[in-house]
């Protein structure tokens, strides 16, 4: 491995410059090379917040960065729809890989980003910050090692302000279809249903779903019963429109013991026994961030946290619920 990764940004807003750039380059071995992005005023942004990327090369198409050559990586932080063909070409030309959430938009395009990555042989990373945080290692860890016995319910909401009528928004590309794919669901809800899956390694095998739009052109509400292979079922409840804000609870239930995790950012983890004990953060220690695990992953010091594998599980539910909402039937899940 050479000293330095040249990493290339596609996708420049508030996400990459508020996130991954400032975790990107706390590492001596990374040098920011290029950077794409369609509106100059983002680019501007970037620069203005990192003024040592003035000369930094810069595209309003990701193809001509590709193109170009140089790199060893990309971080790209797009509208969803436009991941799929952004990863695949991007590991068509030997590159590592980080892409935020949702991986993709459909099954098939999970699967095609898996095939790509084996043939290249790269490293290829989806942005669930969630696997690295203490409260969900905490309840991975305990469900693996059987102290809750087996999950037999789990139930989780999420409610955001996400979709006001009327209301302009920076994100307003989420709302329109061919930009986003879908709505709260294949949004912030991604992260919920990821979190849900890997946490408890329950595989949905059924779900039945209605869903609301509230004047939107995507899905605002979602209401959704699942079950699992092995006999577990639950309940997955997704609020877009809330004046509440941000938050979220999540409740696992085994035969043995109950885990509950509270909000987002500040975390609050409830252990039942079948007393309660609120598990202190000095027992569930937080394991970096996505951007770090890229890059050591990509030095060899660390295995991916959260590989295209879990992409596909994700969509591979979302899309089992928009074709039970659709249907208004039950409908299978598999990836």
């Amino acid at each position: 491995m050479a000293d330095t990764i040249r990493v290339g940004l596609i996708g420049c807003g508030n996400n990459m410059r508020g996130a991954h750039l400032p975790r990107l380059v706390r590492f001596p071995e990374v040098r920011i090379a290029a950077l794409c992005d369609p509106a100059p005023e983002n680019i501007a942004k970037m620069v203005e917040a990192r003024p040592e990327l003035r000369g930094v090369p810069v595209y309003d198409d990701y193809r001509r960065l590709l193109d170009k050559g140089g790199l060893d990586a990309v971080v790209i932080s797009t509208p969803h729809t436009l991941h799929h063909r952004q990863i695949v070409d991007s590991l068509q030309c030997g590159l590592h890989v980080e892409v935020e959430k949702p991986m993709v938009c459909s099954v098939e395009e999970a699967r095609d980003v898996i095939a790509a990555r084996d043939e290249a042989g790269k490293v290829v990373l989806v942005a669930y910050q969630r696997h690295y945080t203490g409260a969900w290692r905490y309840c991975r860890e305990q469900i693996l090692a059987g102290k809750l016995g087996p999950i037999h319910y789990v139930q989780a909401y999420q409610c955001q302000n996400w979709w006001q009528p009327g209301t302009p928004s920076a994100k307003a590309w989420r709302r329109r279809p061919e930009l986003s794919g879908g709505g709260q669901l294949n949004d912030s809800g991604s992260h919920l249903v990821d979190i849900l899956l890997w946490a408890t390694g329950l595989e949905p095998e059924e779900v039945f779903a209605y869903q609301e739009n509230r004047g939107a052109p995507v899905d605002i509400l979602s209401a959704v019963s699942i079950r699992f292979r092995g006999g577990a079922i639950g309940n997955l409840s997704i609020v877009g429109q809330s004046v509440r804000g941000f938050d979220e609870e999540v409740n696992l239930w085994g035969t043995e013991g109950t885990l509950q995790v509270l909000g987002t950012a500040n975390q609050r983890v409830f252990h039942y026994t079948p007393e309660a004990r609120e598990v202190p953060p000095e027992e569930r220690p937080d394991a970096g961030d996505p951007d770090r695990n890229f890059i050591n992953a990509i030095l060899g010091r660390e295995e991916v946290q959260v590989p295209a594998e879990c992409g596909l599980r994700v969509i591979a539910l979302t899309e089992a619920i928009w074709r039970s909402a659709a249907s208004g039937k039950a409908e299978r899940c598999g990836e």
